[in-house]
């Protein structure tokens, strides 16, 4: 097993929040009971306890194009990015 889960998101459409957790909801396991908001994401990545499959890895990697959700001046993508970027377990890789 890798130290980290990378989950690649690139070429998928992803312009809001909602496509946002509709692409990493399979690949990370996140349970039907899961929040799709960014408390329930920290709880998920940082916190653990959520996902078993986030928590069979010390880092999990999400891979996305800058553009849609991640575009310069989504307020959504940057408070997406910013908690990416608070996070010890988690990190966000744009290209």
């Amino acid at each position: 097993m890798t130290d980290e889960l990378v989950v690649d998101v690139r070429g998928r459409d992803i312009a809001t929040l909602d496509d946002f957790w509709d692409a990493v909801t399979e690949p990370l396991e996140l349970p039907d009971w899961f929040g799709r908001n960014l408390d329930a994401w920290w709880d998920a990545v940082e916190t653990r306890g959520v996902s078993h499959r986030i928590d069979a890895y010390p880092i999990v990697v999400v891979q996305a194009s800058a553009q849609g959700l991640f575009a310069p001046g989504s307020v959504a993508g940057e408070r997406l990015a910013a908690l990416f970027a608070e996070a010890t377990r988690a990190r966000l890789e744009l290209t």
